[in-house]
């Protein structure tokens, strides 16, 4: 067997849900076998010879990952607002059919979209009849009209998002996130909603670059890779 991963317990009815108390066993470095419940540790060698059903689920996320990608989301957030400060401010929420009409509206869109699930990561509770935090209710909800404000608190959020994230352990992310969604209880892995939130705002903010783009402004280079190529440059020499 391979260095580095789990062979995990088939749970009845839950395929496709990690449970962090079903880990035993082996480690592999990107899928995990699940297995029926009470696979004697011992019978692992003849696992090939059993017909059993074999079901591959990725890994949880890896921590160091996890940081590059808070570093990638403030650098793109500070590359994009940069660039959004060279417009007038008609020409930021100029509504250009985008799912959220204009740029001003996209980037208040992710401010509101990283509140809520910070909120849902930290055990804030959002009261009846709200989505999250500051009194959010719809997901088109315009937090800042001021953009300078809107800039000031996109900032704030970012070192919210990177202090959370740099507090994370593998235990943490292993277990399930429940949270509270319209007088609902939910449960999800904590790391599907982790990486649901970066991938959301790499969806979004490409819209944003396409709008930019429509109004003659060259983003530059947005690429993840770059900004990693990038970092041992600007780290200060000691």
């Amino acid at each position: 067997m391979l260095k580095g991963a789990v062979l995990v317990p088939k749970l009845p009815e839950r395929r496709g849900i990690h449970r962090r108390e079903a880990y035993s066993g082996w480690r592999i470095p990107s899928w995990q076998l699940v297995l029926p419940r009470g696979t004697p540790f011992r019978e692992t060698p003849r696992l090939a010879t059993l017909n059993l059903q074999i079901i591959l689920l990725p890994m949880t996320m890896n921590l160091e990952w996890l940081g590059a990608l808070a570093r990638y989301n403030r650098w793109m957030n500070d590359k994009l607002y940069g660039l959004a400060a060279s417009l007038s401010d008609e020409a930021r929420k100029r509504d250009r059919n985008a799912f959220f009409k204009s740029i001003h509206g996209t980037f208040n869109h992710l401010l509101l979209a990283d509140r809520v699930w910070l909120a849902r990561f930290t055990g804030v509770t959002a009261p009846d009849g709200f989505l999250g935090p500051g009194g959010i209710r719809s997901l088109d909800q315009e937090l800042y009209a001021d953009f300078e404000e809107l800039r000031r608190e996109r900032a704030i959020t970012d070192d919210e998002l990177s202090a959370w994230i740099s507090g994370l352990t593998h235990d943490r992310l292993a277990a399930p996130l429940v949270y509270m969604r319209h007088g609902e209880k939910l449960e999800t892995p904590l790391w599907w909603a982790v990486a649901h939130v970066f991938n959301h705002q790499t969806h979004h903010r490409g819209q944003i670059t396409t709008l930019f783009t429509q109004q003659g402004c060259d983003p530059g280079v947005t690429d993840l890779f770059a900004m990693l190529r990038e970092e041992p440059a600007r780290r200060p020499v000691s």
